[in-house]
């Protein structure tokens, strides 16, 4: 029985781990190389659950949620960063013992995986990237266009913002990322909403869009990772998107020699949840070309 068609069979059919003394989420399942998921702002991995089966059929498939997000625990007092989260990760896959894995990421996750490559560029790393697939993400600070919403919770008055999101604030601000053809059902819609306003998670979106502003920090660092990877990438991108969306993949192409991008027409922000089995055919093309 699939138990990632919904959220509570989701939640039912993941595990726990402890990061810090806080609780950590994950869902393993599947057999064959080890392939790690790294889900997005301000969501979870949950977000995963349509490519899951696919995936889980051929590959050994992890996913967390990171600390703040999903089913994962929320604490007040933490620094929330895109390096601690970096951080957590490798210690779970060491903790399993994982040497070797590819990745597949979207939005905030593919910060995660930037971190993640540039510690293996200086030879930093505990488990060995072997491939990198990106989703809709801000690899590049310069490129990418915050919403509304975000802009407000990464600001000074964040703090207060988060007290009067509502579920209409959000769902209206989630359904401009999706494309016009793909727009999110009320079920979908619903449980989004749950994951995030789920163990207090609203009173945190401030602390987690920081990373907003990390992502200019580290930009030098981040964009070198890519630049100098010695590891296969591609880059999906669903162009609709008008947070990290066509002209993402333009600036991806100026500056990543050779870069390989997939565009996907009307698809927006989400498009492993647009179009699922698009991303799904993808990206097991991307595999079949870089495990020979």
């Amino acid at each position: 029985m699939d138990t990632s068609a919904n959220l509570d069979g989701w939640q039912q059919g993941g595990k726990w781990f402890t990061y810090r003394d806080h609780s950590i989420f994950c869902r393993i399942e599947g057999k064959g190389e080890p392939l790690v998921l790294i889900h997005g702002f301000p969501t979870s991995s949950w977000d995963w659950h349509a490519l899951w089966p696919g995936l889980t059929e051929r590959y050994f498939v992890i996913a967390i949620d990171m600390i703040g997000f999903g089913f994962s625990d929320k604490p007040i007092d933490y620094d929330y960063n895109i390096v601690d989260q970096a951080d957590l990760l490798s210690g779970f896959l060491r903790e399993l013992g994982v040497q070797r894995c590819d990745l597949l990421c979207h939005d905030y996750g593919v910060n995660v995986a930037q971190e993640l490559l540039a510690r293996q560029l200086k030879g930093e790393h505990d488990c060995e990237i072997t491939s990198v697939c990106f989703l809709n993400g801000g690899l590049f600070p310069e490129a990418h266009q915050s919403v509304f919403v975000q802009r407000l919770l990464s600001s000074s008055i964040g703090g207060i913002v988060s007290r009067f999101i509502t579920k209409s604030t959000y769902e209206k601000s989630l359904c401009r990322l999706f494309g016009a053809a793909s727009q999110p059902d009320p079920e979908l819609l619903e449980s989004f909403w749950t994951v995030v306003e789920y163990n207090n998670g609203l009173g945190l979106l401030h602390r987690l869009a920081r990373y907003i502003d990390e992502r200019r920090c580290h930009r030098n660092r981040w964009v070198e990772a890519l630049q100098k990877a010695d590891v296969p990438m591609r880059f999906i991108n669903g162009i609709a998107d008008p947070a990290s969306g066509l002209e993402m993949a333009d600036r991806y192409e100026v500056l990543i020699e050779n870069g390989d991008v997939v565009r996907l027409e009307g698809v927006g922000h989400y498009p492993h949840i647009e179009t699922p089995q698009r991303v799904l055919s993808t990206y097991l093309e991307f595999r079949q070309i870089v495990d020979v």
